[in-house]
């Protein structure tokens, strides 16, 4: 895993657009990661890649808890634990940076990835609307 680079933003807004393209007519629009300034969110150091851009995971430190704002990986290479991989990622880096927790919110409609973050311990905190799509918020507390 490393930090993006600026040169590496096409190649991630890409592996963004692909990953997410099937959901968008599951969800009947666009999901938040595909509107994301990537630009910006590299620029802060908060794109983080597997070595071989098969996957990005966004990671933002707030205030108790680092939010998972978006996990994507390559299509054709699901299945392979490199999901599975950039939140175990998400873990280590909450521990370094002293946080308790982690947190995330999906769409309700994508309910593979609601049952993946149950099985590695992400707890439904409650539901929203966000921008006009409705999300499931979820939490993993770190054991100490």
């Amino acid at each position: 895993m490393r930090l993006a680079q600026e040169a590496d933003r096409a190649a991630v807004e890409q592996l963004v657009h692909d990953a997410y393209q099937p959901w968008a007519e599951i969800i009947g629009t666009r999901p938040l990661p595909m509107e994301a300034d990537y630009a910006a969110l590299i620029a802060a150091g908060r794109v983080h890649v597997t070595d071989g851009l098969e996957g990005i995971v966004v990671l933002v430190p707030e205030e108790g808890v680092l939010l998972v704002d978006n996990v994507a990986v390559r299509p054709g290479l699901h299945g392979r634990g490199i999901g599975r991989g950039l939140l175990a990622y998400a873990e280590q880096e909450a521990a370094r940076l002293g946080l308790p927790a982690l947190r995330l919110y999906t769409n309700v409609k994508m309910t593979t990835n609601i049952a993946l973050y149950t099985s590695l311990g992400y707890v439904e905190i409650g539901r929203v609307d966000l921008e006009g799509r409705s999300a499931v918020q979820m939490r993993k507390e770190l054991s100490r």
